[in-house]
């Protein structure tokens, strides 16, 4: 008797991890009870559909064209570069500017296969079909600047330049000093440490680790305030005009979002970024990396232009 009860909770216990592991179905923009459809979206190769969001001058009279990747739960919306330069710039210079929801987020279809590679081809295809021409810009904010990462790995031919504002790293990334990354690992709060670590060993458990109630998930998830600067505290008010649409971020769902993307950033990459081949060996282009005090670097007055400007005009930037 007691070996059949023993079976049966070990059946339950069994089934009902099973179930807590397993996300919720994706609420699939323009599906049957799905968010509805409002932003223009070009179908790629696979059938998934990608939105998108146009800024500056059309392209047709632009003279340099960027594709500007976003960062962990944001959307196309949240063009810091597109919302932060003056239109006399924007016209001057002749700056056509597309942003995206990445798969998953605002009104782009999930991409439960999602890979590195797969985020650079997504970018190459939403170029072509918008007629940008053979080569153009990337620039990424965040968990953006690691898909930056993946263009300049997988589809470099294609770009003119790049520019990461404050990248997201991999604290796996092998190229790393383990000093450095380790100690940079523990500066975060703990409950940080162990979703990037559900992340990285069990991605199996990335829904489950960061909606269980058990332990604490998240903070950055969860947006708590003590996740950021002094100095981003202070920016926090230019963003206010952005997070109109904060809402339509993960309309969709959590997973195929948030914790996609913390499967995929933080996961085992392919490549190391510190291994990579200078793309523009003939100085035909550049890469550009931009880090400071705070991780809202692009909204510090001033920053946009000098971003752009270096990464367009080959302008040097002296920063106070």
């Amino acid at each position: 008797m007691i070996r059949e009860i023993t079976v049966i909770l070990l059946i339950g216990f069994v089934a009902w991890a099973y179930q807590a592991t397993r996300p919720p179905p994706p609420n699939v923009c323009g599906s049957p009870g799905g968010p509805a459809i409002t932003a223009p979206r070009i179908k790629l190769r696979d059938g998934r559909h990608l939105a998108y969001k146009e800024h500056g001058v059309s392209k047709e009279l632009a003279k340099y064209k960027i594709i500007f990747v976003h960062g962990f739960g944001s959307s196309r919306h949240d063009a810091a570069i597109a919302a932060n330069l003056s239109p006399e710039v924007v016209d001057e210079l002749g700056i056509y500017i597309v942003s995206f929801d990445r798969p998953g987020y605002g009104e782009s279809d999930p991409d439960p296969k999602r890979t590195r590679k797969s985020l650079a081809l997504d970018i190459e295809e939403l170029a072509d079909q918008l007629g940008l021409g053979s080569k153009f810009y990337v620039v990424g904010f965040s968990m953006g600047g690691q898909v930056v990462w993946s263009c300049l790995k997988y589809i470099s031919h294609r770009l003119t330049g790049a520019a990461l504002i404050a990248p997201v790293i991999n604290y796996w990334w092998p190229g790393f000093p383990a000093n450095l990354t380790k100690e940079a690992y523990y500066l975060q709060l703990p409950q940080d440490q162990w979703a990037l670590r559900v992340a990285h060993y069990a991605p199996w458990l990335a829904y489950w680790w960061n909606t269980q109630k058990l332990f604490p998930p998240s903070a950055v998830v969860a947006r708590r305030p003590e996740i950021f600067s002094a100095q981003d505290v202070q920016l926090m008010p230019k963003l206010a005009v952005r997070q109109i649409n904060r809402a339509q971020v993960i309309q969709q769902g959590v997973h195929e979002s948030l914790f996609r993307d913390m499967m995929i950033g933080f996961g085992t990459w392919e490549f190391d970024p510190m291994d990579l081949e200078n793309p523009f060996p003939n100085g035909e282009g550049s890469v550009h990396l931009w880090q400071g005090s705070g991780h809202l670097i692009a909204d510090t007055d001033g920053m946009t232009e000098a971003i752009i400007k270096a990464l367009l005009l080959g302008e040097k930037v002296t920063l106070s």
